[in-house]
């Protein structure tokens, strides 16, 4: 009798879990670590955040750098122009020490044109890669005669259609001779600054622009440049950032304060 009713009770035990199936229990879904360097943990999530922070820079830079302008002395898009050219690997200040002289025994592209090899190498030679300078500024003169009667076009197809002329170039000259706002200046300056601000997370220069213009109303664009490589000489340097001193220090995710 007692096997009969300990059949039985296992038997109504059977009979429940089989009514009552255990709901199996959930499991917590696996989270991946991601390892961000510390400057990409606060980055804006989205694109107005992104523009809301650019906006507050803009306003807090025009304040500190008022008279932020180009930097390269010139009078007209052709001084603008071959100034540009010499400045790639070299300071503006050292630019601007040796154009005076370049423009008065060059002071057109037509003259430029016709220069001596070795001679424009002589005179140029203390900004740099003298001999590739040389090279872009005569094919960049003889173009200007060739297709434009000696002057400086203002559209970007054309300019960068010349010897020695990229997009950066065309944007300084754009921007600063004709006052066209076609896109923005990224230079080492506006490099560093865009990611360190959380603008950009791009290394490469026309993605970093890409970046930047939809951030920026487009009468802002050369401005803009000019405000960040201000930054960039004065406070945001390269190596030891000045942080404690800089206007953007409470909302710049790089600060150090």
């Amino acid at each position: 009798m007692k096997v009969k009713k300990v059949a039985k009770k296992v038997a109504k035990k059977m009979a429940r879990k089989i009514a009552k199936p255990a709901t199996p229990k959930a499991k917590s879904p696996k989270v991946k670590a991601v390892l961000l360097p510390h400057l990409r943990e606060r980055w804006p999530r989205t694109r107005a955040e992104r523009k809301a922070r650019a906006a507050e820079y803009y306003k807090r830079l025009s304040a500190t750098y008022p008279d932020a302008h180009c930097a390269l002395d010139h009078e007209d898009p052709y001084q603008l122009l071959v100034a540009t050219i010499l400045s790639a690997q070299c300071t503006d200040k050292r630019v601007n020490i040796v154009t005076p002289g370049l423009f008065k025994h060059y002071p057109s592209a037509t003259q430029m044109a016709d220069a001596e090899r070795e001679e424009l190498e002589t005179e140029i030679k203390s900004t740099g890669f003298f001999r590739s300078k040389t090279k872009s500024l005569l094919g960049m003169a003889h173009a200007l005669v060739a297709r434009h009667g000696g002057k400086v076009p203002d559209t970007m197809e054309e300019l960068t259609e010349l010897p020695g002329v990229g997009r950066k170039t065309a944007n300084v000259i754009l921007g600063n001779a004709f006052n066209k706002n076609v896109g923005i200046v990224v230079d080492t300056h506006v490099t560093r600054l865009s990611e360190r601000l959380g603008l950009t997370r791009e290394t490469d220069a026309v993605k970093i622009e890409e970046d930047l213009m939809p951030l920026f109303p487009s009468e802002q664009w050369t401005m803009v440049s000019h405000l960040l490589i201000e930054h960039g000489r004065a406070i945001c340097v390269a190596r030891a950032p000045r942080c404690e001193i800089c206007p953007l220090n409470d909302i710049c995710p790089s600060s150090r304060v």
